[in-house]
């Protein structure tokens, strides 16, 4: 099985283990998180294409069918207002900036249904811009839970409409720090990345045909003989870049469970993988004024600073 595209509207390519079943049965097998009920519903309505066109809850896709999946917000999950502090490096009648902190999800999702960085807007800002997921409110970009930093959400339906054409169009310079495990050479990645062909929730290095363009410039910063501390700037966002193309050079970032290094990861005991989003560049999408946000260090990646400039 081979899958593409972002996680809310899954491809699937069907394989000859997967052949012959029931494509409602196979899908509530491939994610478990949802029930059969759940896929015969999206079925119903339209939300799953076999091979472009819609399809009846009892077809057994073939080998070589591509399966459409449109995720859709379940009617028992509504979004909530929570009171969760905010750390608000800037806002205004449009945006607002805030420092997210590392273990905070950005919007719900299956098993974080609260305690998201959406329930917290919702509770702080008086509007948030609609968007086409019901869930995303106001987002237009997304860091990993473990990521902390800088993340900006829109008020209004035309700054998220400006905001997610700035990002496509790279008008947005982002710059993160990460701790890796050995010494990264000053370089330019370049490598496409698409879904990995065996792990679901994973990406990788794809072959051009496969994968989307993702471009990371690095620059090592300060060494120790063990782990380094790394300055980031992804030309493209693509899901998980960073963490894959550091993995790609052999100098995968401190603490990360999925694309890091165990050893080092059992050895230093790191609780989180060490990537912060530092910082945001950009044109005001609304007033064109020149914004720069700086998302302070938090503690536990202090120490690891610290550790390599001893």
């Amino acid at each position: 099985m081979t899958i593409s595209a972002e996680p809310e509207i899954d491809s699937i390519l069907i394989t000859p283990q997967e052949a012959g079943q029931r494509i409602d049965q196979l899908l509530a097998h491939l994610y478990p998180s949802y029930s059969r009920t759940y896929f015969q519903k999206l079925i119903e309505d339209g939300f799953v294409l076999l091979n472009d066109k819609p399809v009846k809850k009892r077809i057994a896709p073939d080998v070589g069918d591509e399966i459409e999946v449109f995720f859709q917000l379940s009617p028992v999950n509504t979004l909530e207002p929570e009171n969760i502090p905010l750390d608000i490096l800037f806002e205004d009648e449009y945006l607002i900036a805030v420092n997210k902190p590392a273990g905070m999800v950005v919007h719900p999702a299956p098993g974080h249904w609260s305690g998201t960085f959406v329930n917290a807007l919702l509770a702080h800002c008086d509007r948030l811009a609609p968007c086409s997921d019901p869930l995303r409110p106001g987002i237009v970009h997304r860091l990993d839970k473990e990521t902390s930093g800088v993340l900006i959400a829109a008020k209004t339906a035309h700054t998220h409409q400006k905001l997610v054409q700035m990002f496509s169009s790279r008008k947005i310079k982002k710059t993160y720090l990460a701790i890796c495990v050995g010494r990264p050479p000053n370089t330019t990645i370049n490598a496409p990345i698409g879904r990995h062909p065996g792990q679901r929730k994973e990406m990788a290095i794809a072959a051009p045909h496969c994968g989307r363009e993702a471009i990371s410039h690095v620059q090592t910063l300060a060494f120790n003989d063990a782990i380094s501390l790394a300055m980031i700037r992804p030309e493209t966002g693509r899901t998980h870049q960073i963490r894959v193309h550091l993995k790609h050079l052999g100098h995968p970032v401190l603490g990360d469970a999925t694309y890091g290094s165990d050893r080092m990861n059992d050895q230093l005991k790191v609780e989180r993988h060490m990537l912060h989003a530092y910082r945001l560049d950009f044109k005001h999408p609304m007033t064109n004024a020149s914004l720069s946000f700086l998302a302070p260090i938090p503690k536990d990646f202090q120490y690891w600073v610290h550790r390599i400039s001893e």
